[in-house]
């Protein structure tokens, strides 16, 4: 489970640097005193949001493989 969360999260990333660099030009005439590729602003973008998403991937895989799967099939 937590392998298929990784995946989706590195295209999302991918994805959404893609998307950052080809709209760029539209970006800056957005942003109030930052430029359109400031540097914090991406790397803070880039390692919290997967953080987070791996992070909440990760809570329910942990606790689903402390339980045991035949006891868990016989309730429903």
């Amino acid at each position: 489970m937590l392998k298929e969360v990784a995946l989706l999260t590195a295209a999302g990333c991918a994805f959404g640097i893609g998307a950052f660099m080809a709209s760029s030009r539209v970006l800056s005439s957005m942003l109030f005193e930052l430029t359109s590729s400031d540097p914090a602003s991406l790397t803070l973008a880039t390692v919290v949001l997967p953080g987070i998403t791996l992070l909440a991937g990760y809570l329910p895989a942990r606790r689903a493989a402390g339980l045991d799967p035949a006891c868990t099939l016989r309730q429903d």
